[in-house]
């Protein structure tokens, strides 16, 4: 089975200009499928990097806001020298795509979900996520409405939020994993637990460089992360911090990520101050 799934896989590379490499895997995260030119200990490592970042994203879909249709639709790497895309591919199976910056995004996406239906009931792998986990992100949307500890709200955000038509939160984080402040609305109990996925969905993001290309000068950019109910984007924000966004989904999200992206010089300076504005 492995071996026809790889040859369907190459659907991808063959049809789509500037597209490097595909995996099918499961959500425990066990390979079930790659192009050629994949070394196998490389299919392994990106196959276990995107479960577990599936398994964090899911966890953290309360933050994009507290509808009760939570589907995750698609999560989305950005790096200075490719793309990364995963998307659901049955119960409990995953597909991975990387490409290059200027791959047709639209054209990958296409190939993907019709892959995807031509894969159809072939992938049964039971899901990695429980439903305990996915109630304890309900109950956790309730937070939402505790008030933040004085001091810890940013103004800057608050004020991007309210510019953009569907901007829900934000939380500053640094690269320990710990918030240095918040939109008003996200209580600290909240960011502290945003904090902690997102910076897991970092480390994770991160392991699939490889995948997106080979480049010496590889830089990570952003991770997108698509609901049916919203976003969440968690992009850098200096050499030692991180911001994590949520909006709706019919939210502008470009106008939304450039406006946060023109405050994060000034955010990261005045959260600490002690290092100075530090360099890009």
């Amino acid at each position: 089975m492995t071996a026809d799934l790889s040859w369907m896989l190459q659907d991808i590379v063959h049809n789509v200009p500037r597209a490097r490499h595909a995996v099918l895997l499961s959500a425990d995260g066990l390979p079930r499928g790659a192009t050629e030119g994949l070394a196998e200990t490389d299919v392994r490592t990106i196959s276990a990097a995107m479960a577990g970042m599936q398994s964090l994203s899911r966890a953290a879909a309360h933050f994009a806001g507290p509808e009760e249709d939570r589907q995750w639709n698609q999560t989305i790497i950005e790096f200075s020298h490719g793309w990364s895309f995963l998307i659901g591919a049955g119960q409990g199976s995953y597909l991975a795509a990387a490409a290059a910056p200027d791959v047709d995004m639209q054209q990958i996406s296409f190939r993907m979900h019709r892959l995807v239906a031509r894969l159809g009931t072939n992938l049964t792998s039971p899901p990695r996520v429980s439903a305990e986990e996915v109630a304890g992100g309900r109950r956790g949307a309730g937070r939402q409405q505790d008030a933040a500890h004085p001091g810890f709200v940013l103004g800057e955000l608050d004020q991007v939020v309210s510019e953009v038509e569907g901007a829900r939160h934000a939380v500053l984080l640094g690269s320990d994993g710990l918030p240095r402040g918040a939109t008003a609305g996200v209580s600290r109990d909240l960011a502290d637990t945003i904090s902690a996925a997102m910076t897991g969905i970092h480390a994770y993001s991160r392991v699939t460089s490889q995948f997106a290309g080979a480049a010496e000068d590889a830089r990570w950019r952003q991770t997108v992360i698509e609901f049916q109910h919203g976003w969440i984007f968690l992009m850098a924000a200096g050499p030692d911090a991180f911001l994590a966004a949520a909006a709706e989904h019919d939210c502008d999200i470009e106008k939304f990520a450039t406006r946060l992206h023109e405050v994060v010089p000034r955010l990261t300076a005045a959260a600490t101050p002690e290092k100075g504005t530090g360099h890009a």
